[in-house]
C-alpha cells in the first residue's frame, strides 16, 4: 500500500518494506514521475519517492538555494524517517542532489543511481544556455518555457509515439512555481563538479544513460562511468533524456537488478 505524506517540509510517497530506496525526480517534475516504478520496487524494498524542494506539493522556493542545500533538505528528511542508510536513485536534477548528498554523507549511502545525470559541472556552453533559459522564463513565463523545454528532451524519432507521456510531463511542469524554476536553474548552472564523489564511492553505482540525451551530453558524461570502483553501466540507443518514460520496462528492470545485487 502506498501512502502520501509530508516530513521535513518535503512531500513524499512511501510503499513497501526492506532496503530503503529513495527516488529523486528531475527539474520541473515531481515524485509522480516514478509512479510506475514504486509498486514494483516496493515488492522488495522500502520505497520513498520525494518531491524535491520547491517542486510538487512542496512550497515554492522563495530565496536562492544551491544543490547542496537540496541535499541538506534530503538529509533532514531521512533523519526524520529514521533512515540511517539508503540507496539513492536520482534522475537528472535528482542525480545532482544525490551526488551532493554523497559528498557530505558518504557513509549513509548503500548505493547510488544516476539516471540521465552527470557528476560533471556544466560546460561554458551549457551555463550560457541556462542563463538564456532564465531570461526566457522571466520574459515569457513558466508555461511557455515548459512547452519549449520538455518535449525536446524526448528522443525525436519517438515523440509522436510518446505523445501521451510528453503531455503528462508538460502539464506537471507547468505547475512548477516560477520562483522555483528560476532558482533551480541557477542552482544547476552554478553547481560544482562532483566527479570526486564517484571516485571515492565505497558503494555500488548505477549509470543509466542515453546516446541521444539532449540535456546531458553523452560523449562527455561517458567518462564518469570509469570513476567508481564498482559500477553497473547501461546505455540506451534511440532514447533521449527521459529514459524513465521512454523505456519504462527496460529501465525498471535495470534498477531492480541493481537493488537485488545490493540486498
Amino acid at each position: 500500500m502506498q501512502s502520501s505524506l509530508t516530513a521535513g517540509n518535503l512531500a513524499y510517497t512511501s510503499a513497501g518494506e526492506g532496503l530503503p530506496v529513495v527516488l529523486l525526480h528531475g527539474f520541473c517534475e515531481n515524485r509522480s514521475i516514478w509512479q510506475d516504478f514504486i509498486p514494483e520496487l516496493a515488492k522488495r524494498c522500502r520505497v520513498l519517492a520525494i518531491d524535491l524542494p520547491g517542486h510538487g506539493e512542496n512550497e515554492a522556493i522563495s530565496q536562492p538555494l544551491t544543490i547542496a542545500d537540496m541535499a541538506e533538505a534530503l538529509y533532514h528528511f531521512l533523519h526524520q524517517q529514521g533512515i540511517e542508510q539508503c540507496v539513492l536513485i536520482g534522475r537528472s536534477l535528482g542525480g545532482y542532489v544525490a551526488l551532493a548528498f554523497g559528498e557530505k554523507f558518504q557513509q549513509r549511502l548503500l548505493g547510488l543511481g544516476l539516471f540521465n545525470s552527470t557528476a560533471y559541472a556544466d560546460s561554458l556552453e551549457k551555463k550560457q544556455g541556462r542563463t538564456k533559459s532564465l531570461e526566457f522564463v522571466e520574459k515569457y513565463g513558466v508555461d511557455e518555457f515548459v512547452e519549449e523545454f520538455l518535449a525536446p528532451l524526448f528522443y525525436e524519432g519517438r515523440r509522436k509515439e510518446l505523445h501521451t507521456a510528453i503531455r503528462r510531463v508538460v502539464e506537471d511542469g507547468k505547475r512548477t512555481p516560477k520562483s522555483t524554476v528560476m532558482e533551480v536553474i541557477k542552482a544547476m548552472r552554478d553547481r560544482k563538479d562532483r566527479s570526486k564523489v564517484l571516485e571515492k564511492a565505497t558503494y555500488p553505482v548505477l549509470f543509466i544513460s542515453s546516446k541521444n540525451d539532449s540535456a546531458v551530453n553523452f560523449a562527455t558524461s561517458v567518462n564518469q562511468f570509469w570513476l567508481p570502483a564498482s559500477a553497473t553501466i547501461h546505455v540506451l540507443s534511440n532514447t533521449g533524456h527521459m529514459a524513465l518514460l521512454e523505456r519504462p520496462a527496460e529501465t525498471l528492470l535495470m534498477v531492480q537488478h541493481f537493488l537485488e545485487d545490493i540486498g
